[in-house]
């Protein structure tokens, strides 16, 4: 772990990670959420989430549309935030801390829980300029074009854009850029990485590529990725969660909820809930 990471973490975690190179004990939690509950205005989007996420591990969230995957994922870095009209209630302990106390600052939460998007984002500068950005506006200490190549190795892109990282990156394909927006991620050291559906607007081979960076940074992130395809996160997750979409009055109003959560090979191969087995197997969503 970088100095600048421990001096990140120091603002919202109470106790110093492990040693580098060294793997955590089993099932060792990282998020321990307790009852959230997100209200847009009076619509109240996603109800009693409670579960554990651990370290180390990649955690699927799978369910149809609209049943608050992205709301939830968003609660564990509070994106909520900037959401003028959202309401969080419950509890989010990150290493035991709570990331929703009063003396806990959002920025800081951001900085040490990195997000990936859907759609590609990269910025409208150069290769080295969208990794470099973030680092900078930390004010991260260290050689920068170190941080660069870092990320970019860590991302699984260095090999291809060494020679041209003066290029804008919308001249990158669509699997480049999103591997750059991973990359970008990276720089600024986080401790987790939110994926909300990275590979939805990506094909085939470029998903392969993702899948296979996901399941490498695990060593030394803990993931979180909201998919609507379930051979991807059969592949790639240690953990799912499968959420529904409760209907209220006549239809009219939609909240979601986590219907099972358990080990991967459980949820598609032996679910406890009926539900869980119809959506898996194609049933229904």
């Amino acid at each position: 772990m970088t100095e600048q990471r421990r001096e990140a973490a120091s603002a919202v975690e109470p106790a110093p990670a492990p040693a580098p190179g060294a793997r955590p004990a089993p099932r060792d939690v990282i998020f321990d959420v307790d009852g959230i509950n997100v209200h847009y205005g009076p619509h109240r989007a996603i109800r009693d989430v409670t579960l554990d996420v651990h370290l180390n591990e990649i955690t699927a969230l799978i369910g149809p549309s609209g049943c608050g995957k992205s709301t939830f994922i968003r609660c564990l870095n509070r994106m909520n935030d900037l959401i003028p009209s959202a309401r969080v209630d419950g509890r989010v302990l990150y290493h035991g801390e709570d990331l929703y106390g009063a003396e806990i600052d959002p920025v800081q939460v951001r900085k040490r829980i990195g997000m990936v998007f859907q759609k590609p984002n990269p910025f409208p500068k150069s290769i080295y300029d969208n990794i470099a950005f973030g680092p900078r506006v930390i004010g991260m200490k260290g050689d920068t074009d170190e941080i660069v190549e870092s990320a970019l190795r860590r991302g699984a892109l260095w090999d291809e854009v060494k020679d041209r990282l003066d290029a804008n990156a919308f001249g990158m394909s669509g699997g480049q850029q999103q591997r750059l927006c991973i990359a970008r991620a990276l720089a600024t050291d986080p401790d987790v990485l939110l994926m909300d559906e990275p590979c939805s607007a990506l094909d085939p081979i470029s998903t392969g590529r993702i899948e296979d960076l996901m399941i490498e940074l695990k060593q030394d992130y803990s993931i979180v990725i909201v998919t609507h395809n379930m051979q991807q996160a059969a592949r790639v997750s240690g953990m799912t969660a499968f959420f529904t979409v409760e209907l209220h009055d006549e239809g009219r109003s939609r909240t979601g909820a986590v219907v099972e959560y358990g080990e991967t090979d459980k949820i598609f191969t032996n679910p406890d809930d009926k539900r869980t087995e119809d959506y898996v197997t194609g049933k229904f969503g």
